[in-house]
C-alpha cells in the first residue's frame, strides 16, 4: 500500500529540515559543462552492474576501475532483482545496493545511478518484474494507472534509500536516470515521463541532476527527452565523434556533451558469434570524445554474469547466454585485458592516473574432471520438485498465472486418441514460450521451440501420459515485445483436436536444490534412475578442494564436453544455463566464494536433452573444471556490428 498522508508529511518534514552540505553538482549551461562544487568537471565513467558481480568481488572490481583512471561508475537498479514478488523486497547480500554505493564512495568513485524503473541491460524483461503481467491489459512503460501504481510503490521504497547518497548530501551519486532509451519504445507517452520526473523530484529534491539516455538520432530524442530531464545519448565507437555527439544538441542546445553508453563491446546470443570490438577502435573514439571535452561512460567496463535465470532476450526471440563478458576492458571474471590497459593509456592523456599498481587478475584453478551420476528425470521427481499442489485447468496456464516467474514448469495431459502412426502435436499460434521438452509415458518425443519448431510428430496409445516440460529461457528486454509471457501461452493441438484438461505443476527446483533435497533423495533405498539419457534429468556429483595447495579456493570455469543443454548449481548456487552445442559460450564462470575448502562441494546438473553417458549407468557422466574460459566457440555467421538489431530497429 502507498504511505499514508501523515507519513508523507513526515517524510517532507525530514527532507525540508535536514541540513544540506556545501557540496553541489550542477549543469553549467553557459559553458557547456558540469560544475562540481562550483568548478568545471568532466566524468570518465564505466558501467558495472552490482547484480552481475558477486558482492564478494565488488571491491576488487571497483578498485580496478579506479586504477584505470575512472572517476565515476555507472550502475543500473534492476527492479525485479529487489521486488521479487509484489511488496516483497530484498536488499540483502548480493542485492545490497547501499553497500555497493558506499564502497564506490570509499574507493573514490562517483556514482551515476540508473534507477529505472526500466533498464534494458540485456536483463530479464529489462528489469521490470514479471508479476506486472498478471493483468493482461497492463501497458508497460506508460501512464497506464495499473503500471504506475506499482512503479510508485517501488519508488516509494527505492528513492528514499538513495537520497542520503546524493552528492549534495555527502554521498557519491551525481546524477540519476529516470528512464532508459524511451525514445526507442512505441508508447512515446510524455505523461509517463512527467509522472516519473515529479516522482523523482518529490523524493530526491530539486538539486539532483535527473537525466535520460537515448540513441544518437533525433527521432529517439523526440520521444525520449523531456524538459527538466537532461537528455544524453549513447552510441558505438567508430565514425565522426563530433557529428555523433552533436545529435545531443537536438534536445540540449547547451550543456555538457554526454555519451552515457559508449560501447566497449557488445552482447551475445546463443548460437551466434561472440561479439568483439577492437581495442584500437575503442581507443581512437575515446580519445576523440575526451579531446572534445565530452563526458563518457563506457558500457560495459565489466560485464559480469547472468547467474541463475537473469539473462534477457531480443526480438525476434533470441535469448542471451549466461556470460555477460561483453568483450569489456575487465573480463567476466574481473581480469584486466589488453583493452583495459589501452583505455587506461588514453585516459592518462587527459587526467592524472592514480599512483600504484593495477590489481592483477584473480588466480584460477583447474580442479579437473568430476563424475556425476544420474538421479532421476524431472517427470519422475515432480512430486518432490513441486512444493504446491498441481493445478487443473481446461486450457494451459502461463508461468505468471501460476505465480511462478522463472525456471521450468511441467504441463501434464493424456493422449485422447491412439497415435501409433505418429500424430502432429502443434502450437499453431506459436505459443510455446520458450522451449518445450515433450515426453509420452516417459519416452522423449521431441522439442517445440518458440519461432522455430511449432510442431512435432508423437506416438503413443490413447490414455498415455503426455508430459511437457517448458523452459523459460529469459524474457525480452528491449522494444515493444517486453510483455513477454512464459509457458504454454496458447493452446496445443493433437492432430485436429485442441488439448484440454491440463494438470500443471509449478516447479521450485532452486529451493529443492538449495535445501539439499536431491542429495537426500539420492540416498533413499529403492530410488532407481531410468536408463534413458535423452529426457530432462538430474545428475549429482561432489568434489573436494585439494589440500596442500595454498590460496584455494580460486575462481574456475565449468566445462560441459559432450553435454547438450541445461542448468547447473554448485552448493545450491545457480550458476546459469549451459548450451555448448549452440555456443558461443562453452564454459561457465565459477566464482571462488561459492566453493568450500572445509566441506564437500556438491554439483547438480539438470540436463534437458541428452547427457554424454554411454549405455547403462555403469559409466557415469562427467564435467570438468578448467582455468581458462571459452566464450567464442561458434562458427555462426553473425556480424556483431549489426548495431541496429537491438537499438534502432
Amino acid at each position: 500500500m502507498r504511505p499514508s498522508v501523515g507519513l508523507l508529511v513526515a517524510i517532507n518534514f525530514f527532507y525540508l529540515y535536514t541540513p544540506s552540505s556545501s557540496r553541489s553538482f550542477q549543469i553549467d549551461y553557459d559553458n557547456d559543462s558540469f560544475l562540481k562544487d562550483g568548478k568545471p568537471f568532466r566524468y570518465i565513467s564505466g558501467s558495472i552492474h552490482y547484480s552481475r558481480v558477486p558482492r564478494y568481488y565488488w571491491k576488487d572490481r571497483l578498485m580496478k576501475m579506479y586504477m584505470a583512471g575512472l572517476n565515476a561508475i555507472q550502475t543500473y537498479v534492476p527492479w525485479n532483482f529487489h521486488e521479487t514478488a509484489p511488496g516483497k523486497y530484498d536488499f540483502a547480500g548480493d542485492r545490497d545496493l547501499e553497500t555497493f554505493i558506499k564502497l564506490a564512495n570509499d574507493i573514490g568513485l562517483l556514482v551515476i545511478l540508473r534507477a529505472g524503473p526500466y533498464i534494458c541491460a540485456e536483463w530479464d524483461m529489462g528489469g521490470l518484474p514479471a508479476w506486472l503481467l498478471r493483468k493482461d491489459s497492463v501497458v508497460l512503460r506508460s501512464s497506464d494507472p495499473d503500471y504506475l501504481n506499482y512503479v510508485d510503490k517501488w519508488m516509494y521504497v527505492l528513492l528514499p534509500k538513495i537520497r542520503q547518497y546524493l552528492y549534495q548530501n555527502n554521498g557519491p551519486i551525481i546524477a540519476v536516470q529516470v528512464e532508459n532509451e524511451y525514445g526507442s519504445y512505441f508508447a512515446c507517452d510524455y505523461d509517463y515521463l512527467r509522472h516519473l520526473s515529479k516522482l523523482f523530484r518529490y523524493f530526491l529534491g530539486d538539486e539532483v541532476i535527473l537525466f535520460t539516455t537515448d540513441g544518437d538520432g533525433e527521432a529517439y530524442l523526440k520521444c525520449g527527452s523531456l524538459q527538466g530531464l537532461y537528455a544524453t545519448i549513447d552510441f558505438f565507437p567508430g565514425g565522426n565523434m563530433t557529428t555523433k555527439l552533436n545529435i545531443q544538441r537536438y534536445a540540449e542546445p547547451h550543456g555538457p556533451l554526454v555519451n552515457s553508453e559508449f560501447y566497449t563491446g557488445w552482447l551475445d546470443h546463443w548460437g551466434q558469434k561472440h561479439s568483439v570490438v577492437s581495442k584500437e577502435m575503442i581507443a581512437q573514439s575515446l580519445d576523440e570524445m575526451l579531446a572534445l571535452g565530452a563526458n563518457v561512460n563506457m558500457y560495459m567496463f565489466e560485464g559480469g554474469t547472468n547467474f541463475g535465470y537473469w539473462n534477457g532476450a531480443n526480438s525476434p526471440y533470441s535469448p542471451q547466454p549466461t556470460s555477460y563478458d561483453y568483450d569489456a576492458p575487465l573480463s567476466e571474471a574481473g581480469d584486466p585485458t589488453e583493452k583495459y590497459f589501452t583505455i587506461r593509456q588514453v585516459i592518462g592523456k587527459f587526467k592524472k592516473l592514480p599512483i600504484g599498481p593495477v590489481l592483477p587478475a584473480t588466480p584460477k584453478f583447474a580442479y579437473g574432471t568430476i563424475g556425476v551420476k544420474k538421479l532421476q528425470s524431472v517427470v519422475e521427481l515432480v512430486s518432490y520438485l513441486s512444493f504446491s499442489a498441481p493445478v487443473t485447468s481446461e486450457y494451459p496456464l502461463t508461468f505468471v498465472e501460476m505465480d511462478q516467474y522463472f525456471g521450468y514448469m511441467l504441463y501434464r495431459n493424456t493422449l485422447p486418441v491412439n497415435c501409433t502412426q505418429g500424430t502432429m502435436l502443434a502450437s499453431p499460434l506459436n505459443g510455446v514460450h520458450d522451449r518445450a521438452y515433450v515426453m509420452v509415458n516417459g519416452v522423449f518425443q521431441g522439442i517445440l521451440e518458440r519461432n522455430k519448431i511449432i510442431w512435432i510428430n508423437i506416438t503413443g496409445q490413447a490414455g498415455s501420459r503426455l508430459d511437457i516440460l517448458v523452459e523459460n529461457m529469459g524474457r525480452i528486454n528491449y522494444g515493444k515485445d517486453i510483455h513477454d509471457r512464459k509457458g504454454l501461452v496458447t493452446n496445443l493441438t493433437l492432430g485436429s483436436q485442441t488439448l484440454t484438461n491440463w494438470t500443471i505443476y509449478s516447479l521450485n527446483i532452486d529451493e529443492a536444490i538449495s535445501n539439499g533435497l536431491l542429495n537426500k533423495l539420492q540416498k533413499l533405498p529403492g530410488l532407481t534412475a531410468t536408463t534413458k539419457v535423452n529426457v530432462p534429468s538430474f545428475y549429482l556429483g561432489s568434489f573436494v578442494i585439494p589440500s596442500g595447495i595454498p590460496d584455494l579456493p580460486q575462481d574456475t570455469y565449468l566445462k560441459f564436453s559432450g553435454w547438450t543443454k541445461g542448468q547447473v548449481w554448485i552448493n545450491g548456487f545457480n550458476l546459469g544455463r549451459y548450451w555448448p552445442v549452440k555456443g558461443p559460450q562453452i564454459t561457465l564462470y565459477v566464482p571462488a566464494h561459492i566453493l568450500s575448502t572445509s566441506a564437500v562441494n556438491n554439483i547438480t546438473v539438470l540436463e534437458l536433452e541428452k547427457a554424454p553417458c554411454i549405455g547403462e549407468l555403469s559409466m557415469a557422466c562427467a564435467v570438468e573444471f578448467v582455468d581458462t574460459p571459452i566464450l567464442n566457440a561458434t562458427n555462426a555467421l553473425t556480424n556483431m556490428h549489426n548495431y541496429l538489431f537491438r537499438k534502432y530497429s
